[in-house]
């Protein structure tokens, strides 16, 4: 429903039979990628969803992006989706981008599918990336967090009663203090650095604040970025809302920073 980029173009590949596409903006260094995880609670949500996002962050960023069509739930619980987010990976080590420049991302469950893949990648042995982006990252799927209760009257996007419907369906009788589905609980040693955007109108600013919080202890450079009276994931409102394109702006520095 939103205006998309006149020059958006998007490259349909099969990576290690995951679907996906890249998303390239004029003007791209297509030798640096940023691998990027929609949102939608692991149920909802696509490449086709994320796409002008994916174009905003390629402009801004300088590279061009990869998303993918992650399995998702009720039909493919967990882990279907961290599974497809490791193979995604791991093709696109294989086409010849080096670790070092790529950054990995998400929004919401997509931020929290990033974290856990960083992991999960740590723990096999594949070269982890550069860096991480991650916008309202979903990373306790207790709904713990007391933002729940405190932004809910503010929040127009994310209830905890929804948000627990939707662990549901992704846990299929999990514990969802399964550190690669809530990798808040997890070990997050020898993660690369992460960058987290968070609105302080979202019930899950919580999610991002411990997150931080944990990295910090874990040892990983960590950059929190609170945005004043911003909801769940600003940044796809970008082509109408101003700060989402500052927030886009900022992210892609980031990924320029860390990939250059």
């Amino acid at each position: 429903m939103l205006p998309k980029p006149e020059d958006q173009v998007a490259e349909p590949v099969v990576a290690n039979g995951v679907a996906g596409e890249f998303v390239t903006a004029p003007g791209a260094n297509v030798s640096r990628c940023l691998y990027y995880l929609h949102g939608g609670g692991y149920a909802i949500g696509s490449i086709a969803t994320h796409r002008t996002l994916c174009h905003n962050l390629s402009h801004a960023a300088g590279t061009r992006v990869l998303s993918i069509d992650y399995a998702l739930a009720p039909e493919h619980p967990f882990p279907s989706g961290l599974e497809d987010a490791i193979a995604g990976y791991c093709w696109l080590l294989d086409q010849g981008t080096t670790p070092d420049n790529i950054v990995i991302g998400g929004d919401s469950a997509g931020g929290g599918l990033a974290v856990a893949t960083l992991m999960a990648l740590r723990d096999r042995r594949v070269p982890l990336p550069a860096a991480a982006i991650c916008f309202s990252p979903w990373v306790d799927m207790e709904g713990s967090g007391e933002t729940m209760l405190t932004r809910a009257d503010v929040d127009p996007m994310v209830q905890k009663d929804g948000l627990l419907w939707y662990a549901n369906l992704y846990l299929d009788g999990v514990d969802p203090r399964n550190p690669l589905a809530s990798p808040l609980h997890g070990d997050l040693s020898g993660l690369p650095p992460i960058l987290i955007q968070v609105g302080d109108a979202e019930t899950l600013l919580d999610d991002s604040v411990r997150l931080a919080d944990a990295l910090r202890t874990a040892g990983v450079s960590v950059e929190l970025d609170v945005w004043d009276k911003m909801i769940h994931v600003w940044q796809l409102f970008a082509p109408i809302l101003s700060e989402g394109r500052e927030a886009i702006k900022k992210a892609g520095a980031f990924v320029k920073e860390r990939t250059s």
